[in-house]
């Protein structure tokens, strides 16, 4: 499962206008930070892509909120799983997950399996890869094609300048 450290080839987990600007944001659903910037990215007209930027220090958490959102992903769900973990943080642990899963129409015996397979570790070292590559040291790591890489999250004159900049 190779992933392009070029950060203009987009990954399995893209929403928004395709014609957006394309906005890649590493990032880790623990993160108070990423739990600001997804919101207000996934509102923005950009064509934003997540990938996961785990990092070890960070505690086995994260790794295993990645492992879930990939789980996810393969039943179709990435992204309401993400909005639903960075909107209530504190809805993280295994039965709060389950829940979630299942309430997303999930196959939640698949679901548990799939986030502590080989597929999903795959991905997520793939992307801590190729955004330690691109510079992220930390959470977010955003960047747009052409632009520097910025570790912050974006207000809403960030967006403004961004659209005006593909005007």
């Amino acid at each position: 499962m190779a992933v392009s450290a070029d950060p203009g080839a987009r990954g399995p987990h893209v929403a928004g206008p395709p014609d957006g600007p394309h906005v890649v944001l590493w990032g880790d659903v623990t993160c108070p930070r990423c739990q600001q910037a997804v919101p207000r990215l996934r509102s923005a007209p950009v064509c934003l892509e997540w990938r996961h930027l785990v990092l070890r220090a960070r505690g086995p958490r994260p790794r295993a909120l990645a492992g879930a959102l990939e789980a996810a992903a393969a039943q179709g769900a990435f992204w309401p799983v993400l909005d639903a973990l960075v909107a209530q943080p504190g809805r993280t642990e295994d039965p709060d997950l389950w829940a979630l899963a299942e309430r997303l129409g999930l196959d939640v015996a698949r679901f548990d399996t799939d986030r502590r397979g080989d597929a999903a570790a795959a991905r997520i070292a793939a992307d801590l890869r190729d955004g330690l590559a691109a510079g992220a040291s930390g959470t977010p790591a955003i960047l747009v094609p052409g632009r520097p890489l910025d570790h912050g999250v974006p207000d809403d004159a960030w967006v403004a300048a961004l659209l005006a900049e593909r005007g």
